[in-house]
C-alpha cells in the first residue's frame, strides 16, 4: 500500500502544519525545516506529483500560486527587500515531496547559485 501524501494531507486538514494561507484551491504553510527566515511552501489542493506533470489545464492554478506567494511576501515583510520562488523537478531538482509546491525564501540575501 502507497503511503498518503504528506501535503493532501496538510491540504486536508488530516495533518498539522502552521498554515498560513488557504482558499478552496490553494493552502501555504511554513517550513518545517527552514532554509531562510520566511520560508513558506504554496500548495495546489490538488494532488499535482510535480512540475512535469502540470497540464495546459493548470495554467490558472500555477498563476494563482505565484499571485499567493506575492501576497505572502508583501504580509511577511520580504516584498521589498527581495525574495525568491522555487519549483523543485525531479530528483536531481531537489525536489523531496512527491506534490508540486511552490517555496517562497526571504528575509535573508540568497547566494545564486544556492
Amino acid at each position: 500500500m502507497n503511503k498518503p501524501c504528506i501535503f493532501c494531507e496538510i491540504s486536508a486538514g488530516r495533518m498539522d502544519a502552521d498554515i498560513v494561507y488557504s482558499d478552496d484551491d490553494i493552502v501555504a504553510f511554513k517550513d518545517i525545516h527552514p532554509r531562510a527566515p520566511v520560508h513558506l511552501l504554496v500548495i495546489p489542493r490538488e494532488h499535482i506529483p510535480s512540475h512535469q506533470d502540470m497540464l495546459e489545464s493548470h495554467s490558472t492554478l500555477f498563476g494563482r500560486m505565484h499571485w499567493v506567494a506575492k501576497q505572502l511576501a508583501e504580509e511577511y515583510g520580504v516584498a521589498e527587500s527581495g525574495y525568491r520562488t522555487i519549483f523543485n523537478c525531479g530528483r536531481d531538482g531537489g525536489q523531496e515531496v512527491w506534490h508540486i509546491h511552490l517555496h517562497l525564501l526571504g528575509g535573508r540575501p540568497l547566494a545564486w547559485p544556492p
